[in-house]
């Protein structure tokens, strides 16, 4: 069955406005925001709740977070952290590591320097022993 005809012929490309859509990223709340968030949530009562999440654009389940952030360790808790796994070691481990191998080193070359002072000890005895015409003697 054949389509049935349009009363008015379709728009012209140029007429058709197109909106590119603005992709949406992450709001950041700075720990000011987060302590201020917290203590008007604190302060709801029954039914508040809701409009305050809807109001400051935030999840329940965000705010239970920041909750717990703030809990464990304060507002220290609530300040943005680096994405990743922690490194292991801090700037003074690395510092105590880098002076332990330039220990070690340095220990390896006094051992290597003590050799080379007890062998010149032996062949300026072995020398004076040969000057003397006597035969050298090993300590």
């Amino acid at each position: 069955m054949p389509k049935p005809l349009r009363a008015r012929p379709p728009e012209t490309p140029s007429a058709v406005k197109v909106f590119a859509s603005r992709t949406k990223s992450r709001h950041q709340f700075s720990a000011a925001n987060m302590q201020r968030v917290l203590a008007a949530a604190a302060l709801c009562v029954h039914g508040e709740l809701g409009g305050l999440l809807r109001q400051e654009v935030i999840h329940h389940s965000q705010l239970q977070i920041w909750r717990a952030q703030q809990a464990a360790s304060g507002a220290v808790g609530l300040r943005p952290q680096r994405p990743g796994p922690t490194p292991k070691h801090d700037l003074k481990d690395r510092q105590i590591q880098a002076l332990n191998k330039q220990v070690t080193k340095l220990e390896r070359e006094l051992v290597m320097v003590n050799g080379l002072v007890e062998l010149r000890k032996k062949l300026q005895a072995m020398f004076s022993a040969m000057q003397e015409g006597e035969s050298p003697r090993t300590p």
